[in-house]
């Protein structure tokens, strides 16, 4: 299975679900789909979220102290694709939240929200047999990241066990974003795909149109995550969807599909 992205580059926009409350989250997310976006992750908040930068951690603390559960992001996706059946839309948490709630009731209830695929960012492929197989049973599609610094083994096992697409990350480290794209991205990439035929998205750093154009010469979508973020901490909850809408606008070049 893959995700079918409207045009290249594609994007994939991430939010922190809860930030600044569910149903701006709900809101926000079918603004970015109008203006363009091909995929939403949205992101579960976790009270030590060590893989992402300091704008996405206080997102998610905020998310946190407002008492956003796995329970509630479950229901924001259900809404979403409800009115977006089109959209793609794919739950990116840490491994703890979906432990506790346990791995198959995990599986069923997203399967039930609409989601299409599940990226955990700290489930490494060497430990994903069961979790891979407890996602096929339920339809959905496991993500997982591929850094430069992997050796081409690994490259090709990370490759074999994602469906949907390969989330190749720009630079090691956290998220966050940056003036340039890494110079070894394009390298990943196209060690990638000696693997896989499916979509290759690029992520960390990607903040802007001229990233978004570049990576497109190599990549298949972009993944906007710490700007799209920092722009909602820095909006009036009010104004959050349009503003998002208008970024993502920006980020596809200005042609709205919807």
């Amino acid at each position: 299975m893959a995700i079918a992205f409207k045009k290249r580059p594609g994007l994939v926009i991430y939010l922190t679900t809860g930030d600044p409350d569910l149903e701006t989250t709900r809101l926000m997310a079918i603004e970015a789909i109008d203006a363009g976006a091909d995929v939403i992750e949205l992101g579960v908040p976790f009270s030590d979220p060590l893989a992402d930068g300091p704008v996405i951690q206080r997102a998610s603390q905020r998310a946190v102290l407002r008492g956003t559960r796995l329970e509630d992001v479950l229901r924001v996706c259900r809404e979403i694709r409800a009115a977006r059946p089109q959209a793609g839309l794919l739950l990116f948490s840490y491994l703890n939240p979906v432990l506790r709630m346990g791995l198959e009731k995990f599986a069923q209830a997203a399967r039930d929200a609409g989601a299409d695929g599940v990226l955990l960012t700290d489930m490494i492929v060497e430990e994903a047999e069961e979790y891979r197989r407890v996602m096929r049973q339920a339809g959905l599609m496991p993500v997982f990241l591929a850094a430069p610094t992997s050796p081409d083994g690994r490259l090709q096992a990370i490759a074999e066990a994602c469906e949907g697409f390969v989330y190749a990350i720009s630079r090691v480290g956290i998220t966050g974003t940056q003036a340039e794209l890494a110079g070894d991205a394009e390298a990943l990439v196209r060690r990638l795909r000696r693997f896989t035929q499916l979509p290759i998205a690029l992520g960390f750093g990607v903040s802007t149109r001229e990233h978004v154009r570049a990576l497109g010469e190599f990549a298949d979508a972009a993944v906007v995550g710490s700007a799209i973020v920092g722009l909602i901490e820095r909006t009036p909850a009010e104004q959050a969807p349009r503003a998002v809408g208008e970024l993502v606008q920006q980020l596809c070049g200005g042609a709205k599909t919807a």
